[in-house]
């Protein structure tokens, strides 16, 4: 292994910042199975950007810390490992306990339930492999199909394919601009914005029509009442 000065990344005194900087230290201390460890914490914490991480990653690797392949596998490994562990949280959590939760939070029924372990059913496919590649959806997605119990080796396969497309991108970013990996990462933002914001928007259309339902079933039944 070559020395190395130590990778670094944009400094704002933010708390985002610190962790960062910490997971960054991590990787060049013990090399490429830091950028793994990084990379499944990553999937457990959303908030921590791999498109920061996975940069870092291909930063060090040009520079000789460890070779390209080693950062590609090690970051994979970590994705796949992060994943498991979030399938194992809807293993865990089952449909029956989901159901039971849905009923006892306002606006949710366990019939929402049902029909998207339904939909998970029938895409779940391709909801996990492109999932990989989505901004905040890359950690959820493990969930349902713990909850559906999805075949581990699918699982695996689909998230381990989906996630070496996704971290070569920013691997390789940070391995051919060096110091100028910063632009990809204002795309990647671009991109998690727009993922917010349809989100935010789904999520108030939903909240606005179930809302909507239940104002007119309980003047419905005032009417029926009064009657």
């Amino acid at each position: 292994m070559t020395d190395i000065a130590p990778t670094s990344t944009p400094s704002d005194g933010s708390w985002l910042t610190t962790i960062v900087d910490a997971v960054v230290s991590l990787m060049d201390v013990i090399g490429p199975p830091g950028a793994g460890i990084a990379i499944a914490l990553e999937n457990l914490f959303p908030p921590l950007p791999s498109e920061v991480i996975l940069p870092m990653a291909g930063l060090a690797a040009s520079r000789g810390s460890f070779t390209l392949v080693e950062a590609m596998v090690w970051t994979t490994l970590g994705s796949v490992v992060g994943a498991f562990a979030l399938y194992g949280l809807g293993a865990w959590l089952g449909l029956s306990r989901l159901r039971s939760i849905a009923a006892r939070v306002p606006l949710l029924h366990p019939e929402d339930i049902d029909r998207t372990v339904a939909w998970f059913g029938r895409h779940g496919g391709k909801a996990v492999f492109f999932g990989r590649m989505i901004p905040l959806f890359r950690s959820l997605i493990s969930i349902p199909a713990g909850i559906t119990r999805m075949p581990l080796w699918k699982f695996g396969l689909l998230t381990a394919t989906g996630s070496l497309i996704w971290n070569s991108i920013f691997v390789l970013a940070g391995f051919f601009l060096g110091e100028s990996w910063p632009v990809v990462q204002r795309y990647a933002d671009i991109l998690q914005y727009v993922v917010i914001a349809v989100t935010g928007l789904g999520i108030s259309w939903f909240v606005y029509a179930r809302t909507r339902s239940l104002l007119a079933s309980r003047r419905a039944a005032a009417t029926d009442d009064e009657a």
